[in-house]
């Protein structure tokens, strides 16, 4: 739900009755991943998507439904073997799709409301949905904070004794294991007892994180540059350029950045990482193949925990870039990092086609693909998100 926050946030300033509905669980190959959100409000106005269109007109309809009768839903989709034109999913997979209603007045809506201001003003959040409980209590919503403090309610408060139950039990385990997804950036399932911690029948719960954009971080002002921003500003990262020399690193060069720093490479790094500025979803592109902004740059980005380094240059240029790197003290271990020449393989020639090569080893990198054809592959079109790179939420 929170990749739609915007629009729903401003549903919840004007008032309107709307539904949403999130993809809760995905079996086999399937277009959209849980966390991914339709909604419809009481005019029939649509925003979002949970299968890029193979059952959105069944979900739509879940929808309108929803708001009549005020009552959550849980439905499966999936793919139907004689009628490929039937409601299903033609790719072969299975969505489990969670449908609640957030009506004006109804129960829950300051917490989701408080979940899309925070989201939409890119503060860390997560939010804990009831997918599945033995109490009826489908769609509770509870608030996370990255330092685990709470809002909402869930089921199973106030019952059960001893020093895991009680009143907020159920909110506290939940809590605890919301705020570790949303320090790894994920969206994922957690199951705990109604009575908290393990006491009594399973609650399961789908927890979306919600990060501010990753930042991508694009280190020389030439002319690649800035078709790089471009194809950073489209992945949904925040950009920064950054270079020595202030006559090209310049706002008015760089229109779509969103930030544009004049600084010494390794300097600037080293700042951003003491200010805590760097995380395990940042990219770090270094276009300036001059070997005394390199390489004391380098050495820096390959100790550091981010999701991706890569280096502009050619083949000797690499090899170069290496033997200083090892005579800097840097080990292979960290070398074996580094992504040089940077990009896929795709013949490119101009600024916007490197760019989009970055961007495509950017993406495998992420989700863990090979880079290689999908015809005639026979791997699988759709990876497990891997731990500690986030979701783009």
């Amino acid at each position: 739900m929170l990749d739609i926050a915007e629009e729903l946030h401003r549903w919840c300033g004007e008032g309107r009755a709307f539904a949403v509905a999130t993809v809760v669980a995905v079996e086999g190959s399937a277009p959209r991943q849980p966390g991914a959100a339709l909604a419809v409000d009481a005019g029939g106005t649509a925003v979002g998507s949970v299968s890029g269109g193979c059952v959105e007109g069944a979900v739509y309809e879940l929808c309108r439904a929803a708001l009549e009768s005020g009552e959550s839903v849980r439905e499966r989709f999936g793919y139907s073997d004689e009628d490929a034109f039937a409601v299903g999913l033609t790719c072969g997979g299975v969505l489990d799709v969670l449908v609640v209603p957030v009506l004006p007045d109804g129960p829950g809506r300051e917490v989701l409301a408080e979940a899309l201001a925070a989201a939409t003003a890119g503060e860390p959040v997560a939010l804990a949905r009831v997918v599945d409980s033995p109490d009826g209590t489908l769609g509770r919503a509870l608030l996370v904070r990255p330092d685990g403090t709470y809002a909402g309610g869930l089921a199973g408060s106030g019952r059960g004794v001893g020093p895991d139950t009680g009143p907020g039990a159920l909110e506290r385990t939940v809590a605890a294991e919301a705020a570790a997804l949303l320090a790894a950036g994920r969206t994922g399932t957690v199951t705990a007892g109604l009575y908290g911690a393990r006491c009594g029948d399973p609650v399961t719960l789908l927890v979306e994180s919600c990060l501010p954009p990753p930042r991508m971080i694009v280190f020389g002002a030439v002319d690649f540059a800035a078709a790089l921003v471009r194809a950073g500003k489209f992945l949904g990262h925040h950009v920064t350029v950054c270079d020595a020399r202030p006559v090209f690193a310049t706002a008015r060069r760089f229109p779509e950045a969103d930030e544009v720093a004049v600084d010494w490479p390794h300097r600037y790094l080293d700042a951003q990482e003491a200010a805590g500025a760097l995380d395990a979803r940042t990219v770090l592109c270094v276009l300036t193949h001059d070997a005394k902004f390199d390489v004391p740059l380098l050495e820096r980005a390959l100790r550091l925990p981010v999701a991706y380094v890569g280096a502009m240059g050619s083949r000797r240029t690499h090899e170069a870039r290496l033997a200083r790197l090892r005579e800097a003290g840097v080990g292979e271990r960290a070398l074996r990092r580094l992504r040089s020449p940077i990009g896929l393989d795709l013949g490119a020639r101009t600024p916007e086609e490197t760019a989009l090569s970055i961007a495509a080893e950017i993406v495998a990198v992420r989700h863990g693909g090979t880079g290689a054809p999908l015809t005639g592959a026979g791997t699988p079109i759709h990876h497990e998100p891997r731990r500690g790179l986030g979701s783009v939420a």
